[in-house]
């Protein structure tokens, strides 16, 4: 009855769209949550920076490689019990937790189960929804559900670095765990996963357009045949290179060890907490235009300026973080703009060369190479901040790396504007979306 009430006031795309953002806010505070903890985890139980940034690396890969696979089960068994069953692991993991003694038990609670879970309720269910439910502004909404990245860090940081602060760390992990906790049953309630299940068409359909439909295949095979689908393509190589360069400069770098890096430097951990929220402030901004700009300029060239950009931001930022507070501002507010702002784009481009059809989970498969590079630079400033005593190297790297991938994505062939053929026949083809 409830569903029926608002479906009459206004079309329930927006309301899945909405469902969508406020549970990828949810996921996206808990995966912002390990950057609050390692100096806490570090002075309670003596572990160094790398031991502990070794499980941030472990929930990063996982949270890549679980997106093909989530897509491909989302077609299967429906979006609603995937994310609901997310939701409850997430929080489930979170909570034991605040009662782990050992090393082992972070690496399989935040590393294994929370990164498992929140790889499920990323930019994938954001393809999913928008290619679902809307035909028109699908860019814009796109842009909007991967905001949420920004958005989360900009609610959770401050207020988990101040439980850390005032209550300690365990404090910050039950929110997190309430949060998940309060979204599930939302989501139980009110999120349906097509259209006609509400007797309705996707947001701004025409009369002959044909709803995307669900694989009636085996999950498990139609995520390998995506891979195999993008492993042929020269195309995929660089939007995978690109993307595993852009997860390594933003996940793993700077959501990982930023406020640690401030912390060195001097600067309380609530400010430095401020600080990466802050920078979320300017992804919302970026990544909302980066969604409307996807639907209107040549994707390529956006990408090429978002690396170029950022990739001078991050040369600026060890000089940054040692003098005074308008080079940081500087920093925050160019680094910002495209924290994020690359997934429409590539998504938009994946779309264009593999077909919407596909684009699920060819493009989850490109974000797990993301996420190994989110893992690596996650792992591996740790372990240089332990050898060298300083993140100062890392980031001019990273720099360096963000200029590299401008110069890759240029690259991607003129057949990324124009869909190429379904999966190859007797695998089946997800409906999830590129921006069209």
């Amino acid at each position: 009855m409830l569903v029926k009430r608002l479906a009459s006031r206004l079309h329930y795309g927006w309301i899945i769209a909405a469902l969508t953002f406020l549970t990828m806010l949810t996921a996206s505070g808990m995966r912002s949550t390990p950057g609050v903890l390692i100096v806490p985890l570090q002075q309670q139980f003596g572990w160094d920076r790398g031991a502990i940034s070794l499980s941030v690396s472990i929930n990063l890969v996982l949270f890549g490689l679980s997106g093909p696979f989530a897509a491909a089960v989302m077609q299967r068994v429906g979006i609603r019990k995937v994310m609901v069953a997310a939701l409850l692991l997430v929080g489930l993991a979170a909570a034991l937790t605040t009662v782990m003694q050992s090393l082992w038990q972070l690496y399989l609670l935040w590393g294994v189960l929370v990164g498992m879970a929140t790889g499920c309720l990323t930019s994938v269910l954001a393809a999913v929804v928008t290619n679902r439910w809307f035909v028109k502004r699908r860019g814009l909404v796109l842009g909007i559900l991967t905001a949420t990245n920004a958005t989360g860090q900009l609610i959770f940081l401050p207020l988990l670095a101040s439980l850390v602060v005032t209550q300690g760390w365990r404090a910050a992990a039950l929110v997190t765990t309430a949060a998940a906790l309060i979204v599930a049953p939302l989501v139980a309630l009110l999120m349906r996963d097509k259209p006609r299940d509400v007797g309705l068409r996707p947001y701004g359909a025409e009369p002959n357009d044909e709803e995307a439909t669900g694989a009636a295949g085996n999950p498990f095979a139609a995520a390998i045949g995506g891979l195999i689908k993008g492993l042929r393509s020269r195309d995929f190589w660089f939007l995978a290179g690109s993307f595993f360069i852009c997860g390594a400069t933003t996940n793993g770098l700077i959501g990982t060890h930023l406020i640690p890096a401030a912390m060195d430097d001097g600067i309380p951990e609530v400010t430095a907490a401020s600080m990466l929220a802050l920078i979320g402030v300017f992804d919302l901004i970026g990544t909302t235009c980066s969604g409307w700009l996807s639907d209107r300029m040549d994707n390529r060239w956006l990408l090429c300026w978002y690396y170029g950009l950022r990739g001078l931001s991050l040369l600026l930022l060890p000089f940054a973080l040692g003098t005074s507070y308008l080079t940081l501002g500087l920093f925050i507010v160019f680094y910002g703009l495209d924290w994020v702002a690359t997934v429409p784009p590539t998504t938009r481009l994946t779309a264009d060369i593999f077909g919407k059809e596909n684009v699920g989970i060819v493009f989850g498969w490109i974000f797990a190479a993301h996420q190994f590079g989110a893992a690596t630079a996650a792992y591996t400033a740790g372990v240089a901040r332990t050898l060298l005593g300083t993140y100062q190297q890392t980031f001019l790297a990273a720099g360096l790396l963000c200029l590299l991938a401008s110069g890759l994505v240029i690259r991607i062939g003129k057949s990324a504007r124009k869909p190429s053929k379904a999966l190859s026949a007797g695998v089946a083809a997800p409906d999830v979306a590129g921006v069209s």
